[in-house]
């Protein structure tokens, strides 16, 4: 931007976290003045603050700004205001980076924090400002959060594995949908699904066909759907919360023949989040996670791309960051 202040101009408070500098995507220490999904605990507030005190628990989700103007804003739904910044990778109004949350300090706007009760430790919470919201949202805007109701969750990483929590917090008979036979032990054992499907097995597909009230995808590559619609209900919803690169095809005789919905959920707005975060403490829901230092972390995104992370990593900021 030209003739924009400096970052250390417009806000003089000194920052230290790794970061990215090149397109190589390696993270080393990083020196920054500043303004992902973060939790910590409030050290200073502003003096017209009035939602947080010092020492308080928070959380910040994906999103640190919108126009708090729009109809979408208006209904709680700033992630999907056309002016939403994002927490890393953003230009904030005044004209400086979101620099993301891997740094010993954070600076917000109250609005766009969530408060973490006292007795949900930070580690395992973190995700749920990402993962959880991106599941819990779907499973209440499409009412299949009903005692009862059968879910399918495809895909048991990141997202899959909080899916199957709410979905089971909300009383749902939960099937887990896999192309990996090795997630099956997982899925019941550890995660508690009712059951599980290999999804390239015709012969599951045919016993499942017509069974689910609901479908939550997590799945990021391109697959078919064809299998999925055929395992719903009459006016069953499948869910798209993934974001697969190249374009899927979609089979419309299938929808129309049982007036079914493939529809997408991406992340939840403020409001809704910290709903989120007070059911997960209310029914003890936690992310299954991998704790790391912080010189850890170029290790963990190698291992992220080879999906060997059951099934977030968490950095301790707090504990492993040290200033050089």
């Amino acid at each position: 931007m030209v003739g924009a202040a400096a970052p250390e101009d417009v806000h003089p408070q000194k920052a230290f976290g790794w970061a990215a500098r090149d397109t190589s995507g390696v993270l080393s220490p990083f020196n920054f003045s500043r303004r992902h999904e973060v939790v910590g605990v409030v050290t200073e507030v502003g003096k017209k603050v009035q939602k947080l005190k010092v020492g308080e628990k928070v959380g910040v989700g994906c999103i640190v700004g919108s126009c708090r103007s729009c109809d979408n804003c208006g209904k709680n739904l700033e992630n999907y205001c056309t002016k939403m910044l994002l927490t890393y990778g953003s230009t904030y109004y005044d004209g400086t980076p979101t620099y993301g949350g891997y740094s010993d300090i954070m600076v917000v706007d109250e609005h766009f924090a969530v408060r973490i009760p006292d007795n949900m430790a930070l580690d395992v919470t973190a995700p749920l400002l990402c993962a959880g919201i991106t599941v819990y949202s779907p499973l209440r805007h499409f009412e299949l959060d009903k005692p009862g109701l059968h879910i399918g969750v495809v895909g048991l990483g990141g997202l899959g594995h909080m899916a199957v929590k709410f979905a089971k917090a909300f009383g749902a008979k939960v099937t887990v949908i896999s192309t990996s036979p090795n997630k099956k032990d997982q899925a019941l054992n550890l995660l508690r699904a009712d059951s599980f499907l290999i999804s390239s097995d015709p012969q599951q597909i045919q016993e499942g066909a017509g069974t689910m009230d609901g479908i939550i995808d997590t799945v990021s590559a391109k697959h078919p759907l064809i299998q999925l619609i055929g395992l719903l209900k009459t006016e069953g919803r499948l869910v798209m919360v993934g974001a697969p690169v190249k374009p899927l095809e979609l089979p419309v005789l299938p929808l129309l023949l049982g007036r079914k919905m493939v529809a997408g959920s991406g992340i939840g707005g403020v409001k809704e989040t910290q709903e989120m975060i007070d059911f997960a403490a209310k029914h003890d829901i936690k992310a299954d996670i991998e704790l790391i230092p912080m010189d850890y972390v170029n290790t963990a995104m190698e291992r992220v791309q080879k999906a060997d992370v059951r099934y977030r990593f968490v950095i301790d900021i707090g504990n492993t960051l040290k200033p050089t």
